[in-house]
């Protein structure tokens, strides 16, 4: 598979320049991550397990990534949309907001009895599913992931390159990951073990460069 299992919807944009558009969504990455920060921090201490995602903080990270570069930044598609290189047929956009509302209550309903890394592996997952946006989708779901694992381990994650940064490099491993989740859920089964292996190799690989750093 090749790596441009990107969305192809009816285009929206503000910037038709791909170098402009290309040096706003690169800014954009700066707030968006920025934006992530904030929740994080915001939800830690995460006292008796009082976090919950909901869809007005998943909106919230994909304005920032989309903001003066496409009309609906900050709001779910309303057209078809499909994925390059992809066997997969997002759902209509009428079902959107309801799927969108039941991950996160997948999410809360096992706060307290599913670990980190299956809880960030199943929104990785999940949004990149249900393909929420007309664009943007995998910039904001790794970063809803990501957001999601911070706050579950209590901690804003240290080191570098972090795990969106890990992902955005080299996307083929996150790629088949997605597609072998999507086969299995066409099993009527919930198959994302290849996704948490993933998400714990460069968990590890981000802490052991914070670790590296710390001792030099």
């Amino acid at each position: 598979m090749s790596e441009d299992r990107h969305s192809q919807a009816e285009v929206v944009e503000l910037i038709e320049d791909p170098h402009e558009r290309a040096i706003r969504e690169a800014e954009n990455g700066i707030r968006q991550y920025n934006a992530a920060l904030e929740m994080i921090k915001s939800n830690i201490p995460n006292t008796d397990n009082a976090f919950k995602l909901k869809s007005a903080a998943i909106l919230e990270l994909h304005r920032e990534a989309l903001d003066g570069v496409h009309l609906l930044a900050g709001t779910y598609r309303n057209t078809p949309v499909l994925i390059g290189d992809s066997d997969h047929v997002p759902p209509s956009s009428s079902e959107v907001p309801d799927l969108v509302y039941e991950m996160c209550n997948y999410v809360n309903s096992n706060w307290e009895d599913m670990v980190a890394t299956h809880l960030a592996a199943y929104v990785l997952w999940r949004m990149n599913w249900i393909h929420p946006f007309a664009d943007g989708n995998g910039r904001t779901a790794r970063m809803v992931s990501y957001v999601v694992l911070n706050i579950k381990l209590d901690s804003v994650l240290p080191g570098a390159p972090t795990i969106p940064e890990q992902i955005a490099s080299n996307k083929q491993p996150y790629y088949d990951a997605l597609e072998k989740a999507d086969a299995s859920w066409k099993g009527n089964s919930l198959g994302i073990m290849d996704m948490e292996v993933m998400l714990d190799g460069m968990l590890a690989k981000q802490l052991l460069s914070a670790s590296q750093e710390a001792s030099l």
